[in-house]
């Protein structure tokens, strides 16, 4: 289990106040932070830049030190055990950054597995195995200059793997992604966490996609954590209901399946139901559908009785 107890990190910068005068300026990146993360769970951390996420990724993979509190990895502290730590624990960053671009994709793994000290046999066999996770086999002698995004942040996720880690920590791991390619990935972290048992720390500054993998749902802001639940229950906190109940004449099922279509732009849900020749439809949505809902209650001149904004 990684343990995060009342830890803070605080940098120091100097500031000029004049010609030969300058003055310590004391930046609190994080402030008095706890959590647990366990074998299996993705932790996601949200927030926006500067609040924290990757400074404390970076302390959980001992790459900065705390300034107070404490970090413990199956009961090895941080600080005192950085070594040890350093074969349970990898990184995986977002971009493109963490790559040698005129190596190819077997170069840069056999880099890196020689750097947490894998023999030859190890080595060979590990690479072999992801390449085909990553589907890169194809590609694994081509120079990383010549990849694309994708196939950069599939190989990231490969040398992030290759010291076969217990404790993954992902740092906006879609970032700059197109769609299909960052799913595919994100259907890789979840399978990664349930099927192989990996405890991940995710950051993000995409509520779909921690909505989506992680079990829970960290939310700091300068450092302090300010929210912690299911990804469910944030959700119904942040984003407000609005509600709409509208009665018309009865409706067929293909205008129906059209109405639930549009809603799905608005993160919107439709209930229905019908009484005297009439369907009642209860619309529920994090944005103000009146005015989509209304143009698409004129373009299928749908006959309408009532309608409530609540």
């Amino acid at each position: 289990m990684l343990i995060v107890d009342q830890v803070s990190k605080v940098y120091k910068t100097k500031v000029k106040k004049g010609l030969l005068r300058s003055k310590w300026n004391e930046v609190r990146a994080v402030d008095q932070l706890s959590f647990e993360l366990k074998p299996g769970q993705i932790l996601g951390l949200l927030g926006i830049n500067g609040a924290g996420k990757t400074t404390t990724i970076k302390m959980c993979s001992t790459l900065l030190q705390p300034t107070s509190g404490r970090i413990e990895v199956d009961g090895l502290d941080s600080v005192k055990d950085d070594i040890r730590i350093k074969g349970l624990v990898n990184m995986i960053a977002g971009g493109e950054r963490m790559l040698y671009w005129r190596l190819t994709g077997r170069e840069n793994l056999e880099y890196f597995a020689s750097l947490y000290g894998l023999n030859n046999s190890q080595t060979k066999e590990q690479i072999k195995k992801l390449l085909h996770d990553v589907e890169l086999e194809e590609a694994a002698d081509v120079p990383v200059e010549r990849y694309s995004k994708g196939m950069k942040q599939r190989l990231q996720i490969a040398r992030g793997l290759i010291n076969d880690p217990k404790y993954i920590f992902l740092d906006e791991p879609t970032l700059g992604l197109d769609a299909p390619i960052a799913k595919h990935l994100r259907q890789y972290v979840k399978k990664m966490a349930r099927e192989q048992g990996k405890a991940i720390l995710l950051t993000s500054h995409y509520m779909q996609e921690v909505e989506e993998l992680c079990d829970e749902v960290l939310i700091i802001d300068k450092g302090k954590l300010i929210a912690h639940d299911s990804p469910e229950n944030l959700a119904r906190s942040i984003f407000k209901q609005h509600h709409l109940r509208v009665t018309i004449q009865k409706v067929s099922d293909d205008i129906l399946s059209k109405l639930r279509l549009m809603l799905q732009r608005y993160r919107g849900e439709l209930q229905l139901c019908y009484e005297n020749g009439q369907s009642e439809l209860l619309i529920r949505s994090e944005m103000d559908i009146t005015s989509p809902v209304l143009d698409f209650i004129s373009m299928y001149y749908l006959s309408v009785i009532k309608i409530t904004a609540e």
